[in-house]
């Protein structure tokens, strides 16, 4: 499986790359009163606003980081009403594309954010060893934020 890969505070975690319609540099968001904190702000995409989550903030960590590995990935969420919205995924210290073998993942055995999915304890990725989790799109957003998002979707 090949993931983009990427931090989210000090840990690596990957995305598979089928999910990914584009990874953007980043940019200016508009911000979004009222917001849950998890929300970064709306992007605006060929005229059409995209609504963006800090990855950090949603895993209760600070606010990204403005560096310049830092990314935008866009991607398609699919709502559990079965709908499919663009969303945009702030990503810091993105490393790039790393294949992983199917074999090679295992269940992490602690079940604490919904998001998150198998380990990997061998990836390497721009040299760096360490684990690399999986992030499960389609379980990203908690409710009140997918609702803040996506208002009238059926839950």
């Amino acid at each position: 499986m090949k993931l983009l890969v990427f931090h989210i505070g000090p840990d690596r975690y990957g995305l598979p790359l089928r999910q990914i319609l584009r990874v953007l540099p980043l940019m200016e968001l508009k911000r979004v009163p009222l917001a849950p904190h998890a929300v970064a702000g709306l992007m605006n995409l060929h005229g059409q606003p995209v609504p963006v989550i800090d990855l950090a903030r949603l895993a209760g960590y600070e606010s990204s980081a403005e560096n310049f590995d830092t990314r935008i990935v866009l991607a398609d969420y699919s709502a559990p009403g079965g709908a499919i919205h663009a969303l945009g995924l702030l990503a810091e210290r993105v490393q790039g594309v790393q294949e992983i073998s199917d074999k090679d993942w295992t269940d992490p055995g602690v079940r604490a954010a919904p998001f998150l999915g198998q380990v990997n304890g061998h990836a390497q990725a721009g040299g760096g060893a360490g684990m690399v989790q999986l992030v499960v799109l389609d379980r990203l957003l908690p409710a009140d934020v997918r609702n803040a998002l996506f208002p009238g979707e059926a839950a």
